[in-house]
C-alpha cells in the first residue's frame, strides 16, 4: 500500500543532469479477447514512444533499462485485474518503486522527464485522509482503518451484559433492571467513544465514519468528544455482527466521497470569493505560483485536465509562467516545462498543501481552471511600524 511518505519522496525525487526519471501507470480494462494482448501491445506503443522521446533529448541511454524492465513487466498485466500499477524508477539513481492502486487511473501512461510524474497519484490519492471507520452497536464496537481503499480491522471492544435476575414478584425489579440495562449500554457507549478520543489524540487517524443501526446513532453520538465530532465526515446504517467488510468499505467510500464533494465545492467558493475581494484568494497560474513559492497556499485547486507551459531554474527552482530564457531571481538559465504540474504538483505534495481537481465549473474557467486558498498573505501581512502608527 502506498503511504503519504511514499508519496513525498517521490515529489522530492529530481533526476541528475544526465539521468532521466521514467513512471509508469497501468490501468486495466475490459480486454477484447481471452489472449489478454491488448495490454501488452500498448505497453510496447509506449515503450517505443518514449524511446523515441528519449533519443531526441539524449536521454535513451539511461531510459532505455528501465524501459526494459516496464515491457517485461507490462506482459503479465491484463486487463480484468482488480488493481491498477504504477511504476517510478530511475536506473541512474538506483530506484525501482512498484505499488498496487485501486482502479481508478485515467489510463495506461509512460512518461519519461526530471521528475516522476504524480498528476494521476494526486488525483487519486491528494485529498485521502487516514480514515477509521467504526461500528458500534450496543455491545460492540469494530474497529478499521480505511487507507485509499485498502480495510484493515483492528481490536474491537464487547461489553458482556451482567446475567439478568428474576423481576420480582409482579415484576417489582423490572424498572430497576431496565435502568442497569441501559446504564449498561451507555458504559460502552462511553468506552467506544473513549477509544476514539485516545487514538484520534495519538495520531492515529484523520477523519471518522461510524456504521450503527439508527435507532443506535443518537446515543451513541452524543459520547463523542468534541474534536472528534469535528473530524466525523457522517454515519451508514449497519449491523456490526452481519457487515462484511466489503460493505464496510463500499459504504465508508461513499460517506468519504460525499464529504469530499461538499469539501471541494466549499473551497472552490471559498477561493473565488476571496480572489475577488483580494483577500486569502489568488487565481490564475502567475499568482498561484508566487503564492506557492512563499509558502501561502493552504489549498490547491486545479481543472481536471489543466495543463500549461512554464520554465524551470536549474539552480534556484523558481518556476515561472513566462517563458523566459534566464531566471527572474538569481538569473541563470531556465528550462522549459512543457507541463508546469509536473513541478507544481510535487512542491505541493512536498509542502502537504491540500489538492482538490474540479471537474467542469463555468466560474472556474473564467479564471484559468487554477486558483489557491492562501493561509495568509504576504503582501498583506502588516509591519511592526505599520501596527504601531
Amino acid at each position: 500500500m502506498m503511504t503519504r511518505e511514499d508519496i513525498r519522496e517521490l515529489a522530492a525525487f529530481q533526476a541528475d543532469a544526465d539521468g532521466c526519471a521514467l513512471t509508469f501507470y497501468f490501468q486495466p480494462r475490459t480486454p477484447q479477447n481471452k489472449s489478454h494482448k491488448e495490454e501488452a501491445i500498448l505497453a510496447k506503443d509506449l515503450v517505443r514512444q518514449a524511446l523515441r522521446e528519449a533519443e531526441k533529448r539524449g536521454k535513451d541511454s539511461c531510459a532505455r533499462a528501465d524501459l526494459g524492465r516496464i515491457l517485461e513487466i507490462a506482459g503479465n498485466l491484463h486487463g480484468n485485474q482488480a488493481r491498477a500499477k504504477a511504476v517510478f524508477a530511475s536506473s541512474t539513481k538506483r530506484v525501482w518503486r512498484e505499488f498496487d492502486l485501486p482502479p481508478q487511473l485515467p489510463g495506461t501512461q509512460l512518461f519519461v522527464n526530471r521528475r516522476f510524474h504524480l498528476k494521476p497519484l494526486a488525483a487519486l490519492l491528494g485529498a485521502q485522509p487516514a480514515l477509521c471507520v467504526a461500528l458500534v452497536d450496543r455491545q460492540r464496537g469494530r474497529f478499521f482503518d480505511l487507507r485509499v481503499d485498502e480495510l484493515k480491522e483492528r481490536a474491537d471492544l464487547f461489553h458482556s451484559l451482567p446475567r439478568s435476575r428474576s423481576d420480582g414478584y409482579g415484576g417489582y425489579n423490572a424498572g430497576h433492571v431496565e435502568r442497569r440495562v441501559a446504564n449498561e449500554f451507555n458504559q460502552h457507549y462511553k468506552q467506544v467513544a473513549d477509544r476514539l478520543k485516545e487514538e484520534v489524540e495519538r495520531g492515529l487517524w484523520e477523519k471518522l465514519v461510524v456504521g450503527c443501526h439508527d435507532t443506535n446513532w443518537s446515543e451513541f453520538e452524543s459520547h463523542l468528544h468534541p474534536y472528534v465530532k469535528q473530524r466525523l465526515l457522517g454515519h451508514f446504517p449497519a449491523d456490526v455482527a452481519a457487515v462484511t467488510p466489503d460493505e464496510v468499505r463500499e459504504h465508508a467510500s461513499r460517506v468519504l466521497r460525499e464529504a469530499q464533494e461538499r469539501r471541494r465545492e466549499t473551497l472552490l467558493r471559498q477561493a473565488l470569493s476571496q480572489a475577488k475581494g483580494n483577500s486569502l484568494g489568488v487565481t490564475g497560474l502567475r499568482r498561484v505560483l508566487r503564492s506557492l513559492e512563499v509558502g501561502e497556499v493552504q489549498t490547491l485547486l486545479l481543472g481536471e485536465n489543466y495543463t500549461a507551459r512554464g520554465v524551470e531554474c536549474g539552480n534556484c527552482g523558481h518556476v515561472d509562467s513566462h517563458m523566459v530564457p534566464f531566471c527572474v531571481v538569481c538569473g541563470k538559465a531556465t528550462r522549459e516545462l512543457e507541463d508546469v504540474c509536473d513541478a507544481m504538483i510535487p512542491m505541493a505534495i512536498r509542502r502537504d498543501i491540500e489538492l482538490f481537481y474540479i471537474k467542469s465549473d463555468p466560474e472556474f474557467d473564467q479564471v484559468g481552471n487554477i486558483a489557491a486558498l492562501l493561509r495568509f498573505r504576504a503582501d498583506q501581512a502588516k509591519t511592526p511600524a505599520a501596527a504601531s502608527a
